[in-house]
């Protein structure tokens, strides 16, 4: 008998499970790599490499608990069909995979998810009702519409069957990478750090697994710490991690099997996506990054070490991934913001333009300021948004603008 079959609600799954399930997921799920990050390593002073679970069809890593799941319902179950509350990436891949395996899918979103994600999913045929103005809301719909029509739910993370599917990254992990010995590892609700866990802790019991959370959200690092849970306000990059409680389950298996979490900034979240789209041309989401701004945040902490995380998704929203990628520049020095003070006459623009393409820099943004600032009714301020090298061409184009007689100051840092 199939022992995944009698996995309890109450128990987390084994590493037998685990095996089992990828066997269940085999060929269609993608078997993604885990690979060497040289240039990344190089930049970071480390040896890290990553698992691309963005390569997976619809772009995360939660394909592998859904499809483990919708896979064990019996006849019955999966003539009533399926339901699942989610944002974003759960909701994907049971949309995706229960169309596959020809099982009604409803999938429960709230209100204010951004259209492109709701057309995405429904793209995927499944029903998605919008339902409530946050998570919270949504699940209240989900156990009702359970209730009144017998859909079988399909929980995002704490779910035996679902942290079985999400633990066959730590066995390929280990087969691609099995001199690593440590595994950094996102967590939101715990499902994929639990099934990781399990697995390489049964492979390599002398490995450390670290956990990785959002400061804006950090619900099991409150658990696992006795601390109380959070009231969580505020926004973060990495939604996709941002979990107001945590599984029993998996925090069973946190507890038991995690060395520690780790909490990050969202300027480190921010910084780990520019960094995996600069040095390793990767597009990752706030949650996918979450393991590189840890190592951002504590370098001390993980040098000499062979270190593996997971890029668990790469479902940013465009428009965010560009004002990312421009505010990494402004940090760099690469984009700043410059303020002359000029006089308001014909052909002072032109020379200041002049000065500036002369020194190498590149004019993308300019305001003529004449009516909003404290300065002579016979001068005004000019605001120029301008691409440089780094810092100290910066300083460069200053000094020529000085010495041109044009008082000169950065308003950007």
């Amino acid at each position: 008998m199939d022992p995944s079959q009698n996995l309890s609600a109450d128990i987390p799954p084994s590493v037998a499970d685990i095996h089992t399930a990828a066997g269940v997921i085999a060929g269609s799920v993608i078997r993604t790599p885990c690979l060497q990050a040289a240039a990344l390593s190089a930049q970071l002073g480390m040896d890290v490499a990553l698992k691309l679970e963005t390569q997976q069809r619809t772009g995360s890593f939660k394909e592998r608990g859904a499809l483990n799941r919708l896979s064990h319902l019996d006849a019955q179950e999966r003539a009533r069909g399926v339901i699942a509350m989610s944002a974003g990436n759960h909701a994907q891949g049971v949309a995706y995979h229960a169309q596959r395996l020809g099982i009604p899918a409803t999938i429960v979103m709230p209100q204010d998810t951004p259209f492109t994600k709701v057309e995405r999913t429904a793209a995927y045929g499944a029903r998605v009702l919008l339902r409530g103005t946050g998570l919270a809301e949504a699940r209240e719909a989900v156990a009702e519409i359970v209730a009144e029509q017998g859909l079988v739910l399909v929980h995002p993370y704490d779910d035996a069957h679902v942290i079985a599917g999400q633990g066959t990254i730590g066995l390929e992990i280990l087969a691609d990478q099995p001199e690593i010995d440590t595994l950094i590892v996102p967590i939101g609700g715990g499902g994929l750090i639990a099934g990781i866990a399990i697995a390489a802790k049964a492979l390599k019991p002398d490995i450390e697994i670290i956990g990785v959370q959002s400061r804006q959200f950090p619900s099991m690092y409150n658990v696992i710490k006795d601390l109380p849970l959070p009231d969580l306000p505020g926004q973060t990059l990495a939604e996709g991690i941002a979990v107001k409680e945590p599984g029993w389950l998996t925090r069973r298996v946190v507890r038991e099997h995690v060395a520690d979490i780790v909490l990050v900034s969202e300027e480190q979240i921010e910084r780990a996506v520019e960094l995996l789209s600069g040095s390793q041309k990767l597009v990752a989401e706030g949650a996918g990054a979450a393991g590189v701004a840890a190592l951002i945040a504590e370098p001390a902490r993980f040098l000499g070490r062979k270190l593996a995380t997971v890029i668990c998704g790469g479902n940013i929203d465009s428009r965010i991934l560009a004002s990312v990628l421009m505010r990494g520049l402004v940090r760099a020095g690469r984009m700043v913001r410059l303020r002359a003070e000029i006089s308001d006459s014909p052909g002072t623009l032109a020379r200041v333009a002049r000065i500036i393409g002369e020194a190498g820099g590149n004019i993308v943004e300019i305001f003529h300021q004449r009516l909003f600032h404290d300065v002579p009714v016979k001068l005004a301020d000019l605001d120029v948004v301008i691409e440089t090298r780094d810092g100290e061409h910066v300083r460069e184009i200053i000094q020529r603008m000085q010495e041109a007689g044009y008082k000169t100051v950065l308003l950007s840092n």
